[in-house]
């Protein structure tokens, strides 16, 4: 579900420290009924154990592949105009202590780590269009249960790279984040199986 912005921005998270020159261009909430104050390591691991492309919807699958052949024909996602060659990482911005608690070799996808912490985690990526990071952060509802809530920080590299982000602007909210809560919310419904653990 879409937040406002002011649901990320308004918590005292460690990513505020690092990113002031970037934009808090989403923020959105995921279910996960059932789950206590310390099950955020839970949910990451389910979510990773339940990646899986051929799990999201055919619209999903097939953007992600309209934008990745495009990136290819287009030198969007060219390593020299990535992490190191054009953009220096968020890791330098950090001390030690926080970027000890991730390893920072690149997993599956686009996404570099940042640091994991009890309630909190980033990521960034960086390409011809944009630096961004995906903030991930645990939150206590209202009813006493905990959510996931998840922001998209920008910063676009130049004018292609703020008129990029608004023409994927619809694209985000009508299809990619639908897609992916889905997705993340039955990784969390199917834990046991996808972790070997007790719910």
């Amino acid at each position: 579900m879409k937040l406002p912005v002011t649901e990320h921005t308004t918590r005292p998270w460690r990513i505020h420290e690092f990113t002031p020159d970037f934009t808090t261009e989403d923020v959105w909430s995921f279910r996960t009924p059932g789950a206590g104050p310390d099950d955020f390591p839970r949910v990451l691991a389910a979510i990773a154990a339940g990646a899986d492309l051929s799990q999201q919807s055919g619209a999903s699958r097939f953007l992600f592949a309209v934008r990745w052949k495009l990136g290819a024909l287009l030198g969007w996602d060219d390593p020299k105009a990535g992490l190191g060659p054009r953009v220096r990482s968020l890791r330098e911005r950090m001390p030690e202590e926080l970027t000890a608690t991730a390893d920072p070799t690149p997993g599956p996808g686009p996404f570099t780590p940042l640091y994991e912490l009890p309630d909190e985690c980033a990521r960034e990526l960086a390409n011809k269009t944009v630096h961004g990071v995906m903030h991930l952060g645990w939150v206590e509802t209202p009813g006493g249960g905990h959510e996931l809530r998840m922001a998209v920080l920008v910063k676009p590299n130049g004018r292609m790279g703020r008129l990029y982000m608004a023409l994927i602007a619809p694209f985000r909210y009508l299809i990619v984040y639908p897609a992916m809560t889905r997705q993340w919310e039955a990784a969390w419904r199917d834990r046991e199986r996808l972790l070997g653990q007790n719910p």
